[in-house]
C-alpha cells in the first residue's frame, strides 16, 4: 500500500473512532436529563417509573395544600379528574400556584406513589395551560363522558 493511502486510512479510522466516541458520550449524558410527562391517571395505574425523573401535571385539588409551619415543605395533590397524585415540594412555590389551578411538578416518584418534586410550575394566566396538562385533562374528560350513561 502506498504511504499516502496508508496515512489517509489512519486519518479516516481515527476520525470515525473519535466521532463515534463523542456521539456515544453525548447520548449517555443526555439520557439522564430526559423527564417524561405522565398524567395522574397513568401514575396511579403504575405506568410511571419509580426513581426516575418525571413530570406530573393537572389541577391542584381543592383543600389539598398543606404548608409546613417550620420549613418550606408543601404537600398538595394533583388530579386529572380521574386519579390523584400526592406531591411533596420543598422550596418557594410560584406566585400563581393555588388550589384549582393548573400545575406541573417535576421530580422523582417514590415507592409509595408520592412525587418528590424538585420543581413546580404554575400556569401564568387564566387562558394558558401546558399542552401536556390540557391533553391529559381532555382525555380524562372524554373517558368520563364515555362511561356516563
Amino acid at each position: 500500500m502506498h504511504p499516502v493511502r496508508k496515512q489517509r486510512l489512519y486519518l479516516v479510522v481515527f476520525l470515525v473512532f473519535f466521532s463515534s466516541a463523542a456521539i456515544a458520550l453525548v447520548a449517555y449524558a443526555l439520557r439522564g436529563n430526559i423527564n417524561l410527562f405522565y398524567p395522574p391517571a397513568e401514575v396511579a395505574a403504575g405506568l410511571a417509573p419509580v426513581g426516575q425523573s418525571i413530570r406530573v401535571g393537572g389541577m391542584v385539588v381543592e383543600d389539598s395544600i398543606i404548608r409546613s409551619p417550620d420549613s418550606l415543605e408543601t404537600r398538595f395533590e394533583v388530579t386529572d379528574f380521574e386519579a390523584v397524585v400526592p406531591v411533596v415540594y420543598v422550596g418557594i412555590l410560584p406566585d400563581l400556584f393555588g388550589e384549582g389551578q393548573g400545575a406541573v411538578a417535576a421530580g422523582r416518584l417514590d415507592e409509595n406513589g408520592v412525587l418528590q418534586a424538585s420543581e413546580v410550575l404554575a400556569k401564568h394566566d387564566e387562558n394558558y395551560m401546558p399542552p401536556e396538562v390540557a391533553e391529559a385533562l381532555a382525555a380524562s374528560k372524554a373517558r368520563m363522558q364515555e362511561q356516563a350513561p
